[in-house]
């Protein structure tokens, strides 16, 4: 009797810590592009002319006008892709974005500056979740369980478009 009790208790626990896991799945219509609209502080992923997730976002510190160079706060406006993902993330989880691309590059050599990068969607963790909405160094962040729904949803290689 005491094993089976034994038994249950650990199923139990096994099958809530699964449930818990960052890693979700998605077997939905492929998103076929990523919109993120600066000036509506949204983000849209859209199979073809469909939205199929809309979601509230904070920008860079700074996020009036497009990033020119690394430290400027800014999050870039322009067309990218979806180019990696790092499921260790100090922001929980994160989708990287294509930036800089050779117009950004030379954008930032024209001004004698480095046009930065590691440009990414990501979630919130809980050391920056006091203070305004727009608190990224340039990024796009989301909550951490949109950015479990994100982050399974948007395969590497998924344009994305940035608006002001």
């Amino acid at each position: 009797m005491q094993f089976l009790k034994f038994g249950l208790v650990l199923a139990l626990l096994l099958g809530l810590g699964a449930c818990s896991s960052k890693f979700k799945s998605y077997d939905g219509p492929e998103v076929t592009h990523v919109h993120v609209s600066k000036g509506e502080r949204r983000m849209y992923l859209l199979h073809h002319g469909t939205v199929l997730k809309t979601y509230k976002v904070g920008l860079g510190n700074q996020p009036r006008g497009d990033k020119k160079f690394r430290g400027d706060g800014k999050t870039p406006e322009g067309d990218y892709h979806i180019d990696r993902r790092n499921p260790n993330s100090r922001f929980h989880l994160s989708i990287g974005i294509s930036y800089p691309n050779a117009e950004d590059i030379a954008e930032a050599a024209a001004m004698g500056k480095n046009p930065g990068g590691d440009i990414f969607i990501h979630g919130r963790p809980r050391e920056f979740r006091k203070g305004g909405r727009d608190w990224t160094a340039g990024c796009i962040a989301v909550k951490d369980r949109e950015m479990e729904m994100i982050y399974a949803m948007v395969r590497d290689g998924t344009p994305i478009r940035i608006t002001p």
